[in-house]
């Protein structure tokens, strides 16, 4: 699997937030396995627009969406209770 870069505005939001290395440490399982339990990864609605996420940790979510079955563009990191 190949993620796409990371646009600048979610790495700065990520330095922000000290999410940096939790991030990459999920990414890396994510590259692993996408749909790896501890991930939760889960399909978003309206399931249509085929958008996806998965855990940074308990607080924060990345959303991605696939671009083919090995090529994987991450979009956002956003505060899942907001």
């Amino acid at each position: 699997m190949e993620i796409l870069p990371i646009h600048n505005d979610i790495i700065v939001y990520l330095k922000q937030r000290g999410l940096e290395k939790k991030f990459e440490k999920q990414l890396k399982l994510f590259l692993s396995n996408p749909f790896h339990p501890s991930l939760n990864t889960e399909l978003l609605e309206p399931k249509n627009l085929r958008l996806w996420s998965f855990r940074v940790d308990k607080k924060y979510r990345a959303i991605f969406f696939f671009h083919s079955s090995v090529l994987v563009e991450i979009i956002d990191v956003n505060n899942h209770y907001n």
